[in-house]
């Protein structure tokens, strides 16, 4: 099992003695230059592990408040629509993962992303004609998806499923991948009980990645539970 943090916590060289796997959060505000990324990749040890969060210009439209950190943002965007910005931040995040040498690239879309026919003919639109290149790609849905909607869309768009395993239950894809956001909302700190039932959740080549306020904490006790 893949054990990690949604982001860095604490300061990259502590967090790189302590854990072999981070997802990377700023890809999503506003990726940072490629030459800041592959100094990462270089003083990560080579068994360190990278998966990054996919750029909100693909995911979220302009009116989200997730942009008020971003210095891009587009007129149009978002909600995988087939425009140019679209298009050219999925090229962005390519190189991110190419500088990180990340294979999963994570796709998380808002609560706003309803199940409509024009956001789904949208998504298939966009993972049927971007260039793949071997990498992992990963959906976390949010908001009123029905599980057959959810399955539908994994299958028309090749994605493997992420959930909140204390809230859902994952359908299917090849990366057995989890985000824990506090079983309380982010603000949160599981318990030892609630940790050793985690462990029963998930396959043993899950990874693990905490997104919540005690997240350093909580994943070296979860990895002091595993062992």
């Amino acid at each position: 099992m893949k054990i990690g943090c949604c982001g860095f916590p604490r300061g990259k060289e502590k967090y790189f003695r302590t854990f072999k796997l981070v997802e990377v959060q700023q890809t999503f505000y506003e990726p940072p230059s490629l030459d800041t990324l592959k100094k990462w990749r270089e003083k990560a040890p080579e068994d360190f592990e990278f998966t990054i969060k996919a750029w909100q210009v693909i995911t979220h439209p302009p009116s989200s408040p997730t942009y008020r950190r971003a210095k891009t943002k587009p007129e149009k965007c978002g909600f995988f629509q087939p425009v140019p910005d679209v298009f050219q931040a999925w090229e962005r995040i390519k190189e991110c993962a190419e500088a990180l040498g990340a294979n999963i690239i994570l796709f998380q879309t808002p609560a706003s992303f309803k199940p409509t026919d024009e956001n789904k003919k949208n998504m298939v639109e966009f993972f049927s004609n971007i260039e793949r290149e071997g990498f992992n790609l990963l959906w976390e849905p949010r908001g009123a998806w029905k599980r057959k909607e959810i399955e539908e869309m994994l299958d028309k768009c090749s994605l493997s499923h992420v959930v909140d395993p204390f809230k859902d239950k994952r359908i299917k894809g090849e990366i057995p991948y989890y985000r824990l956001h506090g079983k309380g909302g982010y603000r949160y700190r599981y318990t030892d009980e609630e940790l050793k039932e985690l462990k029963g959740m998930l396959e043993p080549d899950a990874y693990v990645l905490f997104n919540n306020t005690n997240m350093w904490e909580d994943a070296i006790r979860f990895m002091e539970i595993l062992k």
